[in-house]
């Protein structure tokens, strides 16, 4: 088995700060930070795997003979119905629809649910708080050298990609939509994982991209641990905010989670389903960084905040609203990034949106006790939540639709 140079494994686990904190962690309360050998092993494994079913699809269509516009339209045909509805359908492609309608057996539906009204409940939030955990990743060249030539998260389009990341939050947190054939998420989850693909040959086939030191850009273990940062990471950075998560959400997160990245194409049994498995994980991530993208991963650091600023011909109330989700974006940067980290960058000041976040903190308080008392309450709370992240989709984005398109061509 190849494992990339770039990761430090079994080093980390032998010397190091991150060896230190382990031992003490485990003398002074009995839990191991650490992961299996055997799940440390795989996770390295992992970062030169992709999605071989989605690359077949895209390697005979997008990036074939029939073009991006002609496959473009056979899948978005297919995801409107039925792969049935395109006579001329490859046989890669029947596989691909095969793969992504199948339901593993480890699904729990009553869970996937359960994890879904989380989202719901405190998406923006949950997003916000996953926003600085990946900015805290950018210190990784193969995490920051795709997005950074992708161009999704970087320079004047930093918000780009976010915005369409939101929607598909949006719309796979649905009652039901994640399961639902048919349903927008599930279109959704179908683009984004073809879009990974057309960007992962393309990244990898670059001469910026070094597969020896990084593997395979967009690997299964980076999706995966970006589907971490989406459950475990939040929803215990959710506490410091006065909302009140229990440890039966964040599983049901991980386990939410977990099936999205089957939609998108994440093939892993090492995902995490407990919270002490997520953490090791996440702290495995953190042991064996390299800390090697450089002014990369600065430009995707130090474009993002600042995207939320006003627009030059905002007035009024709608400046007033940009500049409180940028202050609010810097508050969440200055929380949950690793301090360490965070100083490497420039950063808009956070202490204005620290306050907006210290204000509401009884108001959160209220509303999580009146929902644990009143499934009513709950309901309703979900049902604004999501509004209210649609309307500031709609807005942020000036209503365009999200693209999610595959085969576009890179930054640079």
């Amino acid at each position: 088995m190849v494992v990339p140079t770039a990761f430090r494994w079994p080093d980390a686990r032998e010397a190091g700060t991150h060896a230190r904190v382990r031992a003490r962690v485990k003398r002074v309360i009995g839990l191991d930070l650490f992961p299996d050998e055997s799940v440390a092993i795989e996770y390295g494994r992992l970062l030169n795997t992709g999605d071989p079913v989605a690359e077949r699809f895209v390697n005979e269509t997008f990036l074939g003979a029939l073009g991006p516009e002609r496959a473009r339209e056979m899948l978005n045909r297919a995801l409107a119905g039925s792969v049935d509805d395109v006579p001329d359908a490859p046989e890669s492609m029947r596989e691909l629809f095969a793969d992504f309608e199948s339901v593993p057996d480890w699904v729990n539906q009553e869970l996937v649910e359960q994890g879904a009204a989380v989202w719901r409940r405190w998406g923006y939030t949950l997003g916000s708080i996953g926003n600085a955990g990946t900015l805290d990743a950018y210190t990784e060249a193969s995490l920051a050298v795709p997005l950074s030539l992708s161009g999704g998260y970087a320079g004047d389009s930093a918000l780009n990609r976010y915005l369409e990341t939101s929607r598909w939050w949006i719309e796979v947190c649905r009652p039901g939509a994640a399961l639902m054939p048919g349903s927008l998420g599930r279109r959704i989850s179908m683009q984004v994982r073809v879009m990974h693909v057309s960007v992962r040959r393309r990244v990898a086939e670059h001469p910026e991209w070094d597969t020896e030191r990084w593997g395979l850009p967009i690997s299964q273990a980076e999706m995966m641990l970006t589907l971490l940062g989406g459950s475990v990471g939040p929803g215990l950075g959710l506490y410091a905010l006065g909302y009140i998560t229990s440890p039966a959400e964040i599983t049901a997160a991980l386990h939410f989670n977990r099936y999205l990245g089957h939609l998108v194409g994440m093939r892993s049994d090492i995902f995490p389903e407990t919270i002490a498995d997520g953490i090791r994980m996440l702290f495995l991530f953190d042991a064996t960084r390299s800390y090697d993208s450089g002014a990369i991963g600065a430009e995707l650091v130090e474009s993002f905040v600042p995207a939320f600023a006003p627009l030059p011909h905002y007035r009024g109330v709608q400046r007033l609203r940009a500049q409180m989700h940028l202050h609010v974006q810097a508050a969440h940067a200055r929380l949950f990034m690793l301090p360490a980290n965070r100083r490497r960058y420039r950063l808009p000041p956070p202490w204005l949106g620290l306050a907006v976040l210290l204000l509401r903190v009884p108001l959160i308080v209220a509303l999580e006790v009146a929902r644990r008392i009143s499934p009513t309450v709950d309901r309703a709370w979900q049902r604004a939540s999501v509004r209210a992240w649609e309307r500031w989709l709609a807005w942020s984005s000036q209503r365009k639709p999200a693209q999610f398109k595959a085969a576009e061509p890179l930054r640079r």
